[in-house]
């Protein structure tokens, strides 16, 4: 069959399997006569990439990867032997990766993007996602796209644009912000939608614990400054955004969902207690955020990184008539001021897994499905934060939005200057509150 052939058979035959309610027996026999497989391409090998690919390929119906890119070959052949591994014994699950569809260095997304795939996955440093995003809607592929994705306004326009791209073209989009996958969440959301709780009138988030992995590689251990900070991506701004962005974003995303709205101004406070020393890069280890919705509500966050203090990942509404609890996982809970109560009892879906059998249903079917939009303002809220925690400024969500300051290096090469460089000591310049300028 022809590409495009091949890709008409996938859409309309799936359609009416999925219109029969089949999609969970979709397997190598269900269409003797094509190719209904889902072809995919990886961008990002690290953690989490590895872990995205690999449900993808488990989500119903016959997948194959077929090719992967990341910045550096030892990475992307770790993640090969993993994923062919989780997947093993799996018959609708295809890794066909061959020397010659594996890319590495800054151009792979590109080459990746060559391919004959259906869809590209992008797991890589969020500072990426809007060049990689942009390029795979040019490409018209389907996209799944890790949290968060961006690190600065330019950034979150750019992304923006190309969702709306995306829609014209009617390309099927995921962002992995699972929490909207996860029959707790839904189920919880709804219910304070619906004003099991009144009125919401404020919200607490929270992403408190010890911190991520520790660098990775030392200076000795590298060739370049760049090559440095992108083995160690998660201790750099123009890659990572900072871990109020790259890991509260999680939280942050359930209180606008909840809100169904986006803050419309923030002030807030942070700084650098305890990962003071130079291997950890620029980034701060504590932030504490009130933003403001246009109605008044405030939503109250705190992220940090510091060992052996109290630790919460969970979120909470407080309403006019009661509250609730949405802690991640089985303890969903509401408390209504009349002395009622309701508790979820049920099975808890595996949302990395739910997140990528929704995107695939949506393409087999050509359901609408783009989740760019969602995924470009929850991070927005995030990056709001963080400038405001770096400024000690209150700033608007217009202001962070048109933001021209850019966090891109101007060069994507290994022996180009990063944005931030260090001194004779190695050490980065800190952001200080009340002087470091954010917009």
């Amino acid at each position: 069959m022809t590409d495009s052939s091949r890709r008409d058979f996938l859409r309309t035959s799936s359609a009416a399997a999925l219109g029969a309610g089949l999609v969970s027996t979709l397997s190598t026999q269900a269409y003797a006569a094509g190719d209904d497989t889902i072809r995919v391409g990886l961008v990002g090998c690290g953690g989490r990439g590895s872990g995205a690919v690999a449900q993808t390929l488990s989500a119903p119906g016959n997948v194959k990867l077929v090719a992967m890119g990341d910045a550096f070959a030892d990475q992307l052949e770790r993640s090969l032997k993993q994923v062919t591994k989780k997947v093993e014994g799996d018959e609708t699950a295809i890794v066909d990766v061959p020397e010659e569809r594996r890319f590495s260095g800054f151009d792979a997304y590109q080459k990746v993007l060559e391919q004959d795939i259906d869809l590209v996955i992008f797991a890589t440093p969020p500072g990426f996602r809007p060049i990689h995003f942009e390029a795979a809607v040019a490409a018209g592929k389907h996209v799944f796209m890790e949290k968060p994705v961006g690190v600065d306004g330019p950034g979150i326009r750019q992304v923006l644009a190309a969702a709306q791209k995306a829609k014209e073209q009617n390309l099927k989009v995921g962002v992995g912000l699972q929490r909207h996958h996860k029959n707790t969440y839904i189920d919880m959301v709804q219910r304070l939608q619906d004003g099991a709780i009144g009125n919401i009138i404020a919200l607490r988030v929270y992403w408190n614990g010890g911190g991520v992995w520790e660098p990775r590689k030392t200076r000795e251990e590298v060739a370049t400054e760049m090559e440095y900070q992108m083995r160690n991506w998660y201790y750099y701004n123009w890659l990572c955004g900072d871990h109020i962005v790259e890991q509260h974003i999680h939280n942050l995303d359930v209180g606008c969902w909840i809100k169904d709205a986006y803050p419309v101004r923030a002030a807030g406070m942070g700084g650098r207690q305890v990962r003071t020393d130079k291997r950890y890069g620029e980034i701060f280890d504590h932030h504490a955020v009130e933003y403001t919705f246009a109605d008044g509500t405030k939503m109250f966050s705190q992220c940090r990184h510091i060992r052996n203090c109290w630790n919460s990942v969970t979120e909470h509404a407080h309403g006019s008539k009661g509250t609730a609890d949405l802690t991640n996982g089985r303890k969903m809970n509401l408390a209504s001021t009349d002395g009622s109560s309701y508790a979820w009892k049920g099975e808890v879906d595996d949302a990395y897994q739910v997140e990528h059998n929704d995107l695939h249903a949506a393409i087999r079917a050509d359901l609408s499905y783009n989740e760019a939009e969602m995924g470009a303002k929850s991070t927005l809220v995030a990056i709001l934060g963080r400038m405001c925690t770096y400024s000690g400024k209150e700033i608007s969500w217009e202001q962070a939005l048109n933001s021209e300051k850019s966090l891109r290096p101007e060069e994507y090469a290994w022996n180009a200057l990063p944005p931030t460089t260090p001194n004779e000591k190695g050490e980065y310049p800190i952001p200080v509150p009340g002087f470091t300028k954010v917009l």
